[in-house]
């Protein structure tokens, strides 16, 4: 038997699904074709996610995400993290270089996770938090080759977006990522980041293995 769900609640999910495809935001008419409702309906559901930030209407009547679903947003970082670490971990010490987790916020790539080798006498520090331009660094790089992949990528593509890069972001460092493909609502990559002129060929691979695992972790 299946289990009772709310109408309400579904529609107004859809509206938030329908908006968040969308760059240019939706009319009131255009939802209502959409979810197949006439416009009152529309209207009232709009109202309520006024209330509560998740939509905001512009200065022409379109509806958009709003700010408040940002802040629902930050609060799935530390789940993601959290089923990150075993990947992150492994990689870290298998390649002697510092592994990270860096998710897309906005127009920038943020750090969220990052794990340190255990064994080597020095490797890169580098903090979770720290910001950086999207076309900057491996990590940005290999978001953005994940983007040009197309919406029909997935896990087995990493290997085609791989990004290395030397010097884009500390001085005498480099830096492998590969993107995160087939996680439906995140954008992010895992990387490396050590102190070489050139990245070690075995570095590249393993580098798309670990994104590969975190993305199945993730789904």
């Amino acid at each position: 038997m299946p289990a009772e769900t709310s109408q309400t609640l579904d529609r107004g999910l859809r509206v938030l699904k329908l908006l968040a495809d969308t760059d240019h935001g939706l009319t009131v008419t255009e939802l209502s074709h959409k979810l197949g409702v006439n416009r009152t309906v529309v209207y009232r559901l709009l109202a309520t996610l006024e209330q509560h930030a998740l939509v905001r209407r512009d200065l022409g009547g379109r509806a958009r995400v709003g700010l408040g679903v940002l802040r629902l947003g930050r609060q799935v970082h530390p789940l993601v993290r959290e089923a990150a670490l075993p990947a992150l971990r492994s990689l870290a010490e298998d390649v002697g270089a510092t592994a990270h987790l860096t998710l897309v916020d906005g127009s920038e790539a943020l750090a969220v996770a990052v794990v340190e080798p255990s064994w080597t006498d020095y490797h890169v520090a580098y903090r979770a938090g720290f910001r950086h331009a999207l076309d900057q660094g491996a990590a940005g790089r290999a978001i953005l080759k994940g983007r040009g992949l197309g919406p029909g990528a997935g896990e087995n593509d990493a290997e085609l977006a791989l990004a290395l890069t030397h010097g884009e972001l500390e001085a005498g460092a480099s830096g492998a990522a590969a993107p995160l493909l087939g996680v439906s609502g995140i954008e992010g990559s895992v990387g490396v980041v050590m102190l070489h002129e050139i990245v070690p060929g075995e570095v590249g691979p393993r580098v798309v293995s670990a994104a590969r695992e975190v993305a199945r972790a993730l789904r």
